[in-house]
């Protein structure tokens, strides 16, 4: 799935312009926590999507580190300026959409992007 592709799917503005159909984007990972992002996405993820309503700097920090490249803020999170450049110096694309997390997974995931990793029972 290509990012003008998501863009149209949700109805979203795209806010960075790097080379935005540089990746067929395969799988998606959602989430507010980037200490679950860091645990359980694994490096080398450049097809992966982080969906997400944390708004910060971090974020793109995070995205930098797993070598994920688009980012996607729900709920009409609107980030500010210095996390843009931030973005854009990082190759991170930012796609703002007013869908729910849950709205943004349910739309993606119809379309065929998979969730990135297994998930795990917890034994007690």
């Amino acid at each position: 799935m290509k990012t003008n592709e998501i863009v149209q799917l949700l109805d979203g503005q795209l806010l960075t312009y790097n080379d935005y159909n540089r990746f067929d984007y395969c799988y998606g990972f959602a989430s507010d926590l980037m200490s679950d992002v860091l645990n359980q996405v694994g490096n080398d993820s450049e097809t992966t999507i982080l969906i997400t309503g944390l708004c910060n700097e971090q974020v793109v920090r995070t995205c930098e580190m797993l070598d994920i490249s688009l980012i996607v803020f729900v709920r009409n999170k609107i980030p500010n300026i210095s996390l843009c450049s931030l973005a854009k110096d990082k190759h991170i694309d930012i796609i703002l959409t007013s869908y729910t997390m849950f709205e943004t997974c349910g739309i993606l995931s119809k379309k065929g992007l998979k969730s990135y990793g297994k998930p795990t029972l917890l034994s007690i």
